[in-house]
């Protein structure tokens, strides 16, 4: 199985930017499509952004696009999620998956534990 860490999480302001990075052990990175979720207060996990396994391919939820940019590193074996223009509706624990599918596969995905991200108004 793969391992996956995420950082880069914390407290911002409204229109500001943060970087996000997931760093994944384990298994061949290149072999999975990599994906990002989130999870806000009382409300249910949901779907951000998904790369493809050479980086090819990338989708977005409505909600981000335009603000948020999916890129991976295969050779670091890393994914990144750059959030710009973040506003306090994107508060919420951020989660990384690998996938052998893409778009990704929620219920065979391998996840992170999480990294907070917080937006003030």
């Amino acid at each position: 199985q793969v391992q996956l860490v995420e950082s880069g999480g914390g407290l911002v302001q409204a229109g500001g930017s943060l970087r996000l990075s997931c760093a994944a052990s384990g298994r061949t990175f290149s072999n999975y499509a990599m994906g990002w979720f989130r999870q806000a207060p009382g409300k249910e996990r949901e779907f951000v952004t998904g790369i493809s396994w050479s980086g090819g391919r990338t989708y977005y939820a409505d909600s981000v696009k335009g603000r948020f940019t999916i890129s991976r590193d295969n050779a670091k074996n890393t994914v990144y999620l750059q959030m710009n223009s973040l506003k306090p509706e994107d508060t919420a624990v951020y989660y990384c998956a690998a996938s052998w599918s893409f778009p990704i596969a929620t219920t065979d995905a391998y996840w992170g534990q999480g990294t907070q991200v917080t937006v003030s108004s």
